[in-house]
């Protein structure tokens, strides 16, 4: 008899147990059901956003309005003072402006083959701007595009001077298309916006290329002088020399140089020279480009 009640009390017990564990498996504890604490041992609050009071949800929605209002703010471009002059060689204040006359640009072709992120580093420290004109064969490489973030990155501005550095009246109206937009669809590529300005490699535009340039948003621009490919101005000394004092140096003066070392080693010279004659160095910023009528109004 023992032994019956026995056995019988051992069954129900395996059977509670059994029940228990099956209630256990079926019905888990959620993340939203469990008591949180924190490291204190405290309990942490977790309300929904339902249970928030009116002044916890008014908080909250003026404070997304704010990064609303933050993420969709515009920012105005600079009011353009200044445009490239008929011939293209210099650099005028725009009729019915005020500004100082007395400026310089400084402009660096054929970047960014070996120097040109150098270069940029030197303006950068002594708060110079410049363009630098880049040839889309040097975009093509990993260096070469990363060179070009670089240069942006650092605040200067990039202008068009061809893919190859050809001499655009060789070349046929359609290949001057390609050498003209393939740079620009390269450099907009890589840094987000479009060069606003176009060299022609030589100096040397045509009537179409010309026309292309004007149709893509962009300025011509070619140079008042420029000296560092002449065997006699290929070191630093020499080339800072001729640049802040040769009589072509005259009140919007286009400075035109190169991605060369010698050029590199010149620049903090010729910075300090131009300064020292009182020319304000102009940020391209202020140039007008090839833009349209309306897009150029808005900027007034």
């Amino acid at each position: 008899m023992k032994k019956l009640i026995l056995s019988t009390l051992l069954a129900s017990t395996l059977v509670l147990t059994a029940c228990e564990a099956a209630e256990s498996e079926e019905t888990p504890e959620t993340d939203e059901e469990a008591t949180q604490e924190d490291v204190s041992g405290e309990e942490v609050s977790t309300e929904t956003d339902d249970e928030m009071s009116d002044e916890e949800t008014e908080e909250l929605e003026e404070n997304t309005d704010e990064e609303s209002d933050e993420d969709s703010e515009v920012v105005e471009a600079p009011e353009y003072l200044y445009e490239v002059s008929d011939n293209f060689a210099y650099i005028n204040v725009l009729d019915g402006k005020e500004a100082n006359k007395k400026v310089a640009l400084l402009t660096y072709d054929d970047a960014p083959d070996k120097h040109a992120v150098e270069i940029a580093r030197v303006l950068a420290e002594k708060d110079a701007p410049a363009i630098f004109f880049v040839n889309g064969m040097y975009l093509e490489s990993d260096e070469g595009k990363d060179m070009l973030k670089e240069i942006h990155e650092m605040g200067f501005a990039i202008g068009n001077h061809s893919h190859t550095h050809p001499s655009l009246p060789s070349l046929s109206e359609e290949k001057q298309k390609e050498e003209i937009l393939k740079t620009s669809d390269l450099v907009e590529e890589i840094i987000g916006v479009r060069p606003r300005f176009f060299r022609a490699p030589f100096g040397q535009n045509t009537d179409y290329s010309k026309e292309v340039v004007k149709e893509d948003g962009m300025a011509l621009m070619n140079w008042t002088y420029g000296y560092d490919w002449e065997a006699d101005y290929q070191n630093a000394e020499a080339l800072a020399d001729i640049m802040t004092n040769t009589n072509l140096l005259v009140s919007g003066s286009n400075l035109l140089m190169h991605d060369r070392e010698w050029t590199k080693e010149a620049t903090p010279a010729i910075i300090d020279g131009l300064r020292e004659k009182d020319y304000e160095l102009l940020d391209p910023e202020l140039i007008q480009s090839g833009e349209s009528e309306s897009e150029e109004m808005s900027h007034d």
